[in-house]
């Protein structure tokens, strides 16, 4: 019951609540057209993109902060957190079509080893800081992930879970990999009007 409502919660698409909150398009018909916060950003300004950002982030650490609550067995644990990112991958309240749970990843590991999160963080800044690119930055910081749990967690139920999410965040960045072998992709922009204009 409990990796259910870890789904569930992974199923709340913040993206599409903050544009309607904000009476923004939805995201799904603009920009890159995935619900996540990098695409509203782009298209709807800092607040909409921190908003998305920070309700994604919430719902990893709350199906993860649950599922400690209710069990102690690492394996329920390491399923609700998979739950919730899935939830956030392919939420059922949307027909199935979310965003690449970045941010929702990132959540469940602040809440499951900490220090795995500071770290994903911080690899992600260094390298959206060296190379502009948010999706590189994403696929950095996705492929470290199992090899921090792995030498700050080493609990099987974590390590797998890991390895799960890594995959399926390559596979949602498939078409960002394009991009970047050919030039294309799009970069970080310092400046509100350099986002704005995008």
């Amino acid at each position: 019951m409990t990796v259910v409502l870890a789904y569930l919660i992974g199923s709340v698409p913040m993206a599409i609540v903050v544009a309607r909150i904000l009476s923004l398009p939805d995201p799904r018909t603009v920009g890159s057209g995935n619900p996540g916060a990098t695409n509203v950003l782009r298209y709807g300004g800092k607040l909409a993109g921190v908003l998305t950002l920070v309700g994604d982030v919430v719902k990893g650490v709350a199906a993860a902060w649950l599922a400690r609550v209710f069990t102690a067995d690492p394996w329920v644990v390491a399923a609700c957190g998979l739950a919730v990112f899935l939830g956030h991958l392919y939420p059922v309240f949307f027909g199935f079509r979310g965003g690449k749970g970045v941010a929702t990843a990132l959540g469940v590991w602040i809440v499951l080893v900490p220090a795995v999160g500071g770290l994903l963080v911080a690899t992600w800044i260094i390298v959206a800081l060296a190379f502009r690119y948010s999706s590189l930055a994403a696929l950095v910081a996705a492929g470290a992930a199992p090899l921090y749990v792995w030498w700050l967690a080493p609990t099987d139920a974590y390590v797998v879970a890991a390895a799960v999410m890594t995959i399926l965040l390559i596979w949602r960045h498939r078409g960002n990999i394009r991009n970047l072998l050919s030039g294309t992709e799009s970069r970080i922009r310092l400046s509100a009007r350099s986002v704005q204009g995008r």
